[in-house]
């Protein structure tokens, strides 16, 4: 049994940036906490928390030390609060994120309607929204880009694990609204290529492994990209793998989202060639 890994997968910049910004802070002066989790992989998390960096859900859990703003971002209202309690903020922001935050600052500043294609409930999108003064409407679908009424000025930012096609798909509907249409599109260069290799590589095995969090939206855009080309089964450790997934298989494609560590993904690639 053959298994070929993607071209591009396992943790992209942004992610490691944001692991090594808490890590280089878990001996902070009154403890260190991510708000949220940091990236959207428990084992990692997991891992931090054995390493000294806790997790938070709110500023008011913590009354004194280091917060550490997760990759997704947050919105400017954090910011200040952080400085109100008196508390060391670090930011980890992934950097794409950061553009897409000031993107769509920009637009709202400059006095069009802001546009933000993505998924309404992911925090990065959250965070994006706050940076557009809170008015800003989030499109997830043609569907619903179909429903919007035209405006003057119309401002088009994305979520940066965005669906590329689909992003494409949305924006032929924007278009429709506004003679005045900025686009920015903030999709990040490594959720491009992953999404790019995946599918290339989903058309060439007979079945996919996915590794990545449940809770990834960039993991889960994987998995339905490599299932309409092939049977694919989204897993979060090595654990995972049932022996009957590979009944009648030669050829294992395997990729994982860009919050997921190359420990978890050698654990599964390992295990494979053990079945």
């Amino acid at each position: 049994m053959e298994v070929i890994l993607a071209e591009y997968l396992g943790f992209c910049y942004g992610v490691k940036r944001a692991i090594q910004t808490a890590r280089d802070n878990a001996t902070a002066a009154g403890g260190a906490s991510t708000l949220g989790p940091i990236i959207h992989n428990p084992q990692m998390v997991e891992r931090l928390q054995s390493e000294g960096i806790g997790t938070i859900n709110s500023l008011g859990d913590m009354k004194a030390g280091t917060v550490i703003i997760r990759s997704h971002g947050v919105g400017p209202t954090v910011y200040a609060e952080a400085e109100e309690r008196g508390l060391n903020l670090v930011d980890a922001t992934c950097p794409h994120v950061k553009k897409a935050q000031m993107s769509a600052k920009e637009l709202a500043e400059d006095g069009y309607r802001v546009v933000i294609v993505g998924e309404r409930n992911h925090p990065e999108v959250k965070s994006i929204v706050e940076w557009a003064d809170g008015d800003a409407v989030i499109v997830e679908s043609v569907a619903e880009a179909q429903k919007l009424q035209p405006v003057e000025k119309l401002g088009i930012v994305s979520q940066t694990t965005f669906s590329g096609s689909k992003f494409k798909e949305i924006v032929a509907e924007l278009l429709e609204l506004s003679r005045d249409v900025r686009i920015l599109r903030t999709i990040c260069t490594a959720t491009d290529q992953r999404q790019a290799a995946a599918a290339h590589l989903a058309g060439q095995v007979d079945m996919m492994l996915v590794i990545g969090g449940k809770n990834s939206a960039n993991t889960t855009r994987l998995a339905q990209l490599c299932t309409a080309r092939c049977p694919t089964y989204h897993i979060e450790t090595a654990e995972e793998l049932q022996p009957q997934w590979f009944q009648n298989v030669n050829r294992i494609g395997i990729t994982a989202g860009a919050s997921t560590p190359d420990w978890i993904i050698r654990e599964v690639c390992t295990q494979c060639q053990r079945i």
